[in-house]
């Protein structure tokens, strides 16, 4: 708790929705302070988990949960996925749009996991704390169906 407390990236890992006092200093852990560690952040989800393992034999194809894997960080990533839908509108959204699609909880957090450490990697490598507005924004000027869904299901 002193050490992160102390630490300078801490502002970045306070600003992330849904962290809070236990999953901010694990989330700053795992990412460590050698920003050459990780080339990008397929990286960082490989190394966690995160990413699904695609396999193919012949004609044949399928895809399973990644098994060597740093559990623990698997963990992290995970749990902060699924506190974030509380506190982030996008999050929110994007679990309220999977779930429509018929997507079970446990595939819809590990996916909002998935994007959650491509938007953590972005402010690491960056030294920014996290912003929501800046992140909607980015959205809107992608044109992601995401905010569209979000406006039509608050209606």
């Amino acid at each position: 708790k002193t050490l992160y407390k102390q630490h300078t990236d801490r502002a970045i890992f306070d600003s992330l929705p849904g962290a809070g006092p236990q999953l901010a200093p694990r989330l700053l852990a795992a990412m460590g302070s050698n920003r050459d560690r990780y080339k990008c952040a397929a990286d960082i989800q490989k190394y966690a988990g995160i990413a699904p393992v695609t396999e193919r034999s012949g004609k044949k194809e399928w895809i399973h949960w990644r098994y060597s894997c740093t559990k623990f960080l698997r963990q992290t990533f995970v749990e902060w996925a699924g506190l974030s839908v509380r506190y982030s509108f996008w999050a929110k959204a994007y679990y309220r749009q999977q779930e429509a699609k018929g997507k079970p909880h446990n595939t819809i957090i590990r996916s909002l996991a998935f994007k959650w450490i491509r938007i953590l990697f972005r402010c690491w490598k960056t030294h920014t704390p996290y912003d929501e507005s800046t992140y909607l924004t980015a959205l809107k000027s992608k044109g992601s169906p995401l905010l569209k869904f979000a406006v039509e299901s608050e209606l």
